[in-house]
This record gives C-alpha cells, sequence and structure tokens, in this order.
C-alpha cells in the first residue's frame, strides 16, 4: 500500500477530474444553442436576400408600366414581386431538369444503380425524409446534388462519389438528404434562375473591365509564324472597360443581394447539413470530413454543371466565378476546420 492509493483509484480520480461536470457542458450547450439560432437568421436572412433578386430583375420594367396605367408605383412593386417571384419558382425546376438532361448518365449496371437507391432509400429513413429520386450521372467531379420542387425531389450523383469508401459516400448522400429536409434545396431550386442571371451577367462585366489587348512576345512569335502581325487592336481596352462599367452599374442593385444570400443562405445551408451529419455519429462525422476534403481536391469540376453549384454537397466554383460570387474555396476549408475539430458541433 503506497501513500497515493491503488493503481485504480488514481486512475479513477483521474478520469473524474478530467471528465466535465454537468456545470462545465451547461455553458457549451448553452453556446451551441445560440449559435444555432445565429446561423438560422443567418440564413432566413439570405433567402430573404435571394428572393429580392428575381423582384429586383423586373422592377424597372413593371414598375413603370404599372405607373403608365395608372394603378401607382406601389402597386407596382407588389406585382413585381408577384411576378418575379412567381416565375422564378416556375422556371427553377425546369430550367434544372432541362441542364440535367445534358449530362451522360452513367455506365453502370442494374445492380449498382438498384444497390445505390436502396441505399438512398435507407438514409432517407434514417433522415426521415421521402426518398427522392436517384440519378447517377457519368464524370469526374466526386459531388452530389439535391434538386426539389413541384416536378419532384432528385439526387444527382456523379459515378465518381460512388467509387469512395462506404463511410464516405454515404455521409454524402446523408448530407444531400439532410439539405432536402431543411427545405433548403427546394428554396434554392426556385430562386436558381435568377441567382444565375445575375450571376453571368456580372461575370460577363468583370470581364469586360478586366480585359487586356497587351499581346506578350510569344503571340506576337505565334502571329509572325502564320503571317498575321495586326498593326493596331481593332477594339480598344478602354472601350471593354467603359463597357464593363456600364453594364456594372445597372446591375449593382441585384447583385449585392445576390452576393448576400449566396453567403448566408446556401453556406449556410451546407454549415448546417454538417452538424447535422457530424451528429449523427462518430463514423459518420469522419465520412464526411474525408468526402469534404476529397471532393474539394478531386479533378473533373468541369465535369459537374456550374448550375448545380449551389444545390451541390461540394461547390466547384472557378476562380473567376468565386470572385464575382464573393465565395472562395474557404468555405470548404471553414467546414473541415469545424467537422475535424475536437469540440462536437
Amino acid at each position: 500500500m503506497t501513500d497515493g492509493g491503488s493503481i485504480d483509484e488514481r486512475a479513477s480520480a483521474t478520469d473524474d477530474d478530467e471528465r466535465p461536470s454537468a456545470d462545465d457542458e451547461r455553458p457549451h450547450a448553452d453556446d451551441d444553442e445560440r449559435t444555432g439560432r445565429v446561423a438560422r437568421r443567418r440564413s432566413v436572412l439570405g433567402a430573404v436576400a435571394l428572393a429580392l433578386v428575381p423582384v429586383g430583375l423586373v422592377v424597372p420594367v413593371v414598375v413603370p408600366l404599372a405607373v403608365v396605367g395608372g394603378l401607382g408605383p406601389l402597386v407596382g412593386v407588389a406585382l413585381a414581386a408577384i411576378v418575379g417571384l412567381g416565375g422564378s419558382v416556375a422556371l427553377g425546376p425546369v430550367v434544372v431538369d432541362r441542364w440535367l438532361g445534358r449530362l451522360p448518365d452513367a455506365d453502370l449496371d442494374d445492380r449498382p444503380t438498384a444497390f445505390i437507391e436502396d441505399r438512398v432509400d435507407d438514409l432517407a429513413s434514417s433522415v426521415d425524409v421521402d426518398a427522392p429520386a436517384v440519378r447517377v450521372v457519368r464524370g469526374d467531379a466526386a459531388n452530389v446534388a439535391v434538386v426539389d420542387g413541384f416536378r419532384g425531389s432528385r439526387i444527382v450523383v456523379s459515378a465518381r462519389l460512388l467509387s469512395l469508401p462506404r463511410e464516405e459516400r454515404d455521409a454524402a448522400l446523408r448530407h444531400a438528404l439532410v439539405r432536402l429536409r431543411r427545405r433548403e434545396a427546394a428554396i434554392t431550386t426556385a430562386l436558381l434562375p435568377a441567382a444565375v442571371l445575375v450571376e453571368t451577367l456580372a461575370l460577363l462585366a468583370t470581364l469586360l473591365v478586366g480585359r487586356r489587348n497587351e499581346r506578350t512576345a510569344a503571340d506576337r512569335r505565334v502571329n509572325r509564324i502564320h503571317g498575321y502581325e495586326p498593326d493596331h487592336d481593332r477594339i480598344p481596352g478602354p472601350i471593354y472597360a467603359a463597357a464593363g462599367v456600364i453594364l456594372w452599374l445597372p446591375l449593382l442593385p441585384v447583385w449585392i443581394p445576390f452576393v448576400v444570400g449566396d453567403r448566408l443562405h446556401v453556406a449556410e445551408g451546407r454549415r448546417a447539413a454538417d452538424v447535422a451529419v457530424a451528429r449523427a455519429g462518430r463514423e459518420e462525422r469522419d465520412g464526411l470530413a474525408n468526402a469534404v476534403a476529397f471532393a474539394r481536391d478531386a479533378a473533373g469540376a468541369a465535369d459537374w454543371l456550374p448550375l448545380l453549384d449551389r444545390l451541390s454537397f461540394v461547390t466547384v466554383v472557378d476562380e473567376e466565378t468565386g470572385r464575382v460570387r464573393g465565395t472562395t474555396r474557404q468555405e470548404a476549408r471553414i467546414r473541415l476546420a469545424r467537422l475535424r475539430s475536437k469540440r462536437t458541433i
């Protein structure tokens, strides 16, 4: 018998010291609840900002017509809200379905396809959501997107995602189903046409402003080899820049809520789904982190439709689109840091 007591007694005392008490856990629970409320407010604010985008696109047309017709500007704004939101909700699933038709189907036998559908059914039951239709497409991007609307819900899975280990594959599918259950996929699908239009116009304006006509020595050498050496540029660079600025000015009122909605609603929806998957268990959390890391760095982003980016498990925007949208690959880094942290999210 020693003064320090037996080994079992010392180990028990150490465990009791390291185990957090109820008083220690309460602040963390309060912090988590407070963080959840803030995240929900951010998501709602982002959804409202995204809803302003289709309304802002039709206001310059509908409001003058209402004023000319004697209805007044307030009635014109109300009509713009109805036309903008109603048109976006009606066109969203249609636009997505048409673009999905351009994706090539994966060359899978009946057994693998039935297996994936069965896994989606099982995961949907655990998430407490109706199982969506499954579409497996050919591509090197390890990604999955979820679409929802009046035409029904659908999960679009890249064939490369199916080659991942079971834990990573199921975590990515569960992530998509959680976004479906939270109705975040339905809101994003409904507001997608206006967002894509604004993003395209903003990208065009940015490219015009940043256009450079200077040719390098290598360019001049290639031109001489082919017998073509222009003495001057057909369109001066300042004209391109002026055209880009002219396009940017009327676009700013709808581009600002577009960026706010993209940062708050879409990105916050991915993070909220991360939390739901991580709390399902340690295996799901580790699988989700590995899937995010692999999908972020995997080649084949060009095989994934840019239209599906906001509906996807991992964003695959390129550098130019990221600049226009105000997002970067930092989003995936933050998600990975949260998933791999020791503190439960």
